[in-house]
């Protein structure tokens, strides 16, 4: 092309003998035209492409080696977003992929057969409205309504409002309880061997016990295991509030907490064999995980901030 472009050639007459377009050539010109002399050298044409592809979105910016790091954070489940947002605040990395560059690793890896993608959080089941339904599990004389509650709890201004919630396995009687502190989103799990009202009363007086001045006021569902309620409130010190029968977004963080834990206990999995010590795991990992809402500290770290 150059050397028929020195004999004098048109655009036009160069594209006829290439068998290309004659706006190809055109642009190919323009973009590598050597701009110290005007003229065209393939040398140094294809330096100038070179430079272009180095600096092109559609190349490759990261390594296998680079990815190394998150690898190790995406198999402690955290999400490609709090990965991108935990290393920016400790800035351990020259260059830290978006979270969207993060998601590609992965679907790319699962493409040639990887498995890292099962370390992402599963989505949830799809809600649906409930018409004309009604509680069936029981009804509760005094105790207090969701909208009792004090405003600063929904607000999230302090520490010491928390939600309670069970979490059911498949083929036994034993479940969890998962306790979640709305402020600063710090979980604490326990293990139970049924679902009856002493099993969970048991078990919550434990772990409210191991920081008691945490606890101010826990809001927990309609379910018949909490019908005891006035034994913590009265052990305790604390106030339960009750949230409106099938209206699990006034108990969304629990429902969100609830969703994370499943990360480590998936439905359908038995928790017959499952242990206080790795319900305390599982908590201790949540507690570590860099959040979003918290500027990408962890609950552990507000926690510790406010002891």
């Amino acid at each position: 092309m150059a050397t028929l472009r020195r004999q004098g050639l048109s655009f036009r007459k160069i594209a006829e003998q290439l068998g290309r377009h004659h706006t190809t050539i055109s642009r190919e010109f323009q973009r590598n035209t050597y701009h110290l002399d005007g003229s065209y050298r393939p040398s140094k044409a294809q330096e100038k492409t070179n430079a272009r592809r180095r600096k092109s979105r559609r190349n490759k910016h990261f390594t296998h080696q680079d990815f190394k790091p998150i690898v190790k954070l995406l198999k402690a489940k955290l999400s490609p977003e709090q990965i991108n947002g935990y290393l920016q605040r400790l800035q351990s990395l020259k260059t830290i992929p978006s979270h969207e560059t993060i998601y590609q690793y992965i679907w790319n890896d699962k493409a040639d057969g990887g498995l890292l993608y099962k370390h992402l959080r599963q989505s949830s089941k799809q809600r649906r409205k409930r018409y004309r339904a009604y509680d069936s599990r029981g009804i509760l004389a005094d105790k207090r309504h969701i909208s009792e509650r004090p405003k600063s709890v929904e607000s999230k201004k302090y520490i010491g409002h928390w939600e309670i919630d069970t979490v059911h396995g498949k083929g036994s009687k034993h479940c969890i309880v998962s306790l979640l502190e709305r402020k600063t989103g710090f979980v604490m799990i326990g293990i139970l061997k049924d679902k009856t009202t002493q099993s969970l009363n048991k078990r919550t007086n434990k772990l409210i016990s191991r920081s008691s001045s945490l606890f101010k006021t826990i809001t927990s569902d309609n379910g018949t295991e909490f019908h005891q309620y006035k034994e913590i409130e009265n052990k305790h010190h604390v106030k339960f509030y009750f949230a409106t029968p099938y209206h699990s977004w006034e108990r969304g963080a629990n429902e969100n907490v609830n969703g994370l834990i499943r990360q480590y206990l998936p439905k359908g999995t038995s928790m017959a064999h499952l242990t206080q010590k790795k319900c305390d795991w599982i908590a201790n990992q949540l507690n570590n995980r860099p959040r979003k809402r918290l500027n990408f500290k962890s609950p552990q770290e507000l926690i510790n901030e406010y002891l």
